[in-house]
């Protein structure tokens, strides 16, 4: 039996395979064990209770039995659990919160999980602090990422339940996640992008569109135009790592000032160009968040203006011209 290659997915990518006919009639925890012999069984066996394991869409249980067939998603946390991490006072905008969920306003430059050279100040370390019953859940509750210099809405989980109803939302496509986008050019007309986006061939710290990598859906709206540039409204449909950037990258208009998928810099007047420069990050902003409540199971939404920066930003290239 081949195991799934995982060697080269992002952390936040999901691994999903089929169970095997030579699994049928097992244990869970047992079929998983074949299935993905790199992990042990403890560790799979805490992955399903986390609800970070599907089968066929839903949370799985631990002493059920497969039968062959089935859809397996195994969701791997990222590298540093929980417990491993250290609560810090860092300040957190916190837009909704009750004993089920919290939201909060993510500001650009904050990472959300640590890793390689962020192993503190981020914003896993800031929710362990705003409430230290978080680290009995995956990731201190955090079941989506923003990329460090994207801000705006992410919803944390506050229960393992929580997490569990969430990542089924996730990964039924449920959760409504629409962000402003500012890019270069001027986008002519409204429009979908329907195309997989998986890791660049020769340059493995970005992502690509490429014919094998996993699909990907971003459907865009025009909201203002100016002179040199289209503020847009993209809403996501899938959430693969940096898919708004790759995706607009791809279809001719990169977001301002993206300092890796923007393309060769353009030249305008001095003060729009100083403005571009000083905003230093992706002008990209998750302005609006829904989803159906995990507990009571009613549609709810929230809704924040525009960053800061990237309101002063559009300001003044709305006076922009090309030199």
């Amino acid at each position: 039996m081949q195991s799934p290659d995982y060697t080269s997915l992002e952390e936040t990518d999901p691994i999903e395979t089929t169970m095997p006919l030579d699994c049928a009639g097992l244990r869970l925890d047992q079929a998983l064990v074949r299935l993905f012999p790199d992990f042990s069984r403890s560790r799979l066996q805490r992955w399903v209770r986390e609800g970070c394991i599907l089968l066929d869409g839903v949370p799985a249980i631990p002493k059920m039995k497969v039968w062959s067939g089935e859809r397996v998603t195994l969701q791997i946390p990222d590298d540093a659990d929980s417990q491993d991490i250290v609560a810090e006072a860092i300040d957190i905008e916190v837009v909704y919160e009750d004993a089920a969920v919290l939201v909060i306003n993510k500001p650009p430059g904050l990472v959300v999980h640590p890793g390689n050279g962020h192993r503190s100040g981020t914003l896993q370390n800031a929710l362990l602090h705003h409430d230290p019953r978080l680290g009995a859940v995956p990731r201190c509750g955090i079941v989506h990422r923003l990329d460090k210099d994207t801000s705006g809405l992410m919803v944390v989980s506050r229960t393992l339940a929580t997490h569990a109803e969430l990542v089924r939302q996730l990964q039924s496509r449920t959760v409504h996640r629409h962000y402003w986008a500012l890019v270069q050019g001027h986008v002519k007309h409204d429009g979908t992008l329907d195309v997989p986006i998986g890791r660049h061939p020769t340059q493995r710290t970005r992502m690509a569109v490429t014919s094998g990598g996993r699909p990907a859906v971003t459907h865009y709206t025009i909201v203002e135009r100016l002179p040199c540039h289209t503020l847009i409204e993209c809403r996501l449909e899938t959430g693969r790592t940096h898919q708004i950037r790759v995706h607009l990258q791809y279809l001719g208009f990169p977001l301002a000032a993206d300092p890796v998928y923007g393309g060769r810099p353009q030249r305008f007047d001095a003060r729009s160009t100083g403005a571009l420069q000083h905003f230093g990050r992706q002008a990209l902003h998750a302005f609006r968040l829904g989803l159906v409540h995990p507990v009571t199971a009613q549609p709810v939404a929230w809704e924040i203006p525009m960053a800061p920066d990237m309101a002063t930003l559009l300001a003044v290239l709305r006076d922009a011209r090309h030199e």
